[in-house]
């Protein structure tokens, strides 16, 4: 392998030129090395970000994050991520962590990676914690809480501590960069089927083909028309599909699974507080556009695991989670099991 050289790197994007993977694989290793300046990180992600990254480029930066990242060893589980890249600007209450609630009441291991809001009120961390779930569980206490529950969370900054390298810069550019893409694509417990929100409706292809390259199994990856990073009730959401290597790409409205439409400003949420309080309501069967937007995107994941293709076999599948207290149980155990890893 050459030797890596930031001139060569910069100048090749600065005037149009992709990396390779491979070459993008050694950018990251710098930056989560701490072999990178400030200003050799600013250049980087604000270059990619004005050429517009390329499905090489991010799976190299991907492979470059998850190889400094502490791994998780979930043997052959084979769990689902349920997640999204946030930045829809919404307010929408908590829509993924509550439906991964309900995709594992249906019997659908989930290992969910995520963080604290960057740029809503509450960010996954935030609404579980506030459900009183402990969120910082190091690798082998996660593992025996997934064993235990069928659910993991995992905090990005405890399972991607050389993000610290670059967060100082993400912080002071304000600027969408890769980065809120990469996230997402970068579980440290090697999940392989994933049921993916994306904010940003021109991220959507190349973001599944990035989890192609990298050997996800099975995924669907979507957008509202709304802007929402999630299924939404409001309209049509495109849904790129991943399986076995093969990509299609699809539209779903909720009648389609029949759920009844509802704008974006029934699914309004809050801080912590306010958002805990309507996934619990959500898991206790109360009815209503946040039930059916929860319902909508739990299907994602249960069609994600493989259990089925149809979203409206998802939909009822989901329903019944919710229905038998399967889904409440399961956040109840979670709760209190993660509290007894923490010795609390």
């Amino acid at each position: 392998m050459t030797e890596f050289s930031w001139p060569e790197v910069l100048g090749t994007i600065s005037q149009g030129g992709d990396l390779s993977r491979a070459q993008a694989r050694q950018a990251m290793r710098q930056v989560m090395g701490g072999h990178a300046s400030p200003a050799q990180i600013a250049g980087l992600i604000v270059a990619l970000r004005m050429k517009g990254e390329t499905v090489e480029e991010m799976g190299g930066l991907v492979d470059g994050m998850v190889e400094a990242a502490v791994r998780v060893d979930l043997g052959d589980a084979d769990p689902v991520d349920i997640v999204g890249t946030g930045g829809d600007r919404s307010g929408s209450f908590n829509i993924s962590t509550t439906a991964s609630f309900v995709a594992a009441g249906a019997g659908i291991p989930i290992a969910k990676h995520g963080n604290r809001s960057m740029s809503s009120k509450c960010g996954s961390a935030d609404v579980l914690e506030a459900l009183g779930v402990v969120i910082d569980l190091p690798a082998e206490r996660n593992r025996r809480l997934f064993m235990d529950t069928g659910y993991a969370f995992f905090l990005a900054p405890v399972y991607h501590p050389a993000m610290r390298f670059a967060g100082p810069v993400r912080k002071e550019l304000g600027i969408p960069t890769v980065f809120n893409f990469l996230g997402p694509l970068s579980n440290p417990a090697g999940v392989r089927k994933y049921a993916l929100g994306v904010a940003d409706g021109r991220m959507a292809e190349r973001m599944v083909r990035v989890l192609s390259l990298r050997g996800s199994e099975r995924a669907l990856v979507f957008h509202g028309s709304d802007g929402l990073d999630e299924l939404t009730l409001s309209g049509p959401s495109v849904v790129w599909q991943l399986d076995g290597g093969r990509v299609s790409r699809t539209e779903v409205s909720p009648r389609d699974v029949g759920l009844g439409p509802a704008p974006v400003s029934d699914l309004l949420g809050g801080a912590a507080e306010v958002n805990a309080g309507i996934t619990r309501r959500v898991l206790d069967g109360e009815p209503g556009p946040c039930r059916d937007v929860s319902l909508l995107n739990a299907a994602a994941a249960i069609a994600a695991s493989g259990r089925t293709d149809d979203l409206a076999e998802g939909v009822a599948v989901a329903a019944e989670s919710i229905d038998t207290g399967a889904a409440r149980d399961v956040l109840d155990r979670v709760v209190a099991r993660s509290r007894g890893l923490a010795g609390g």
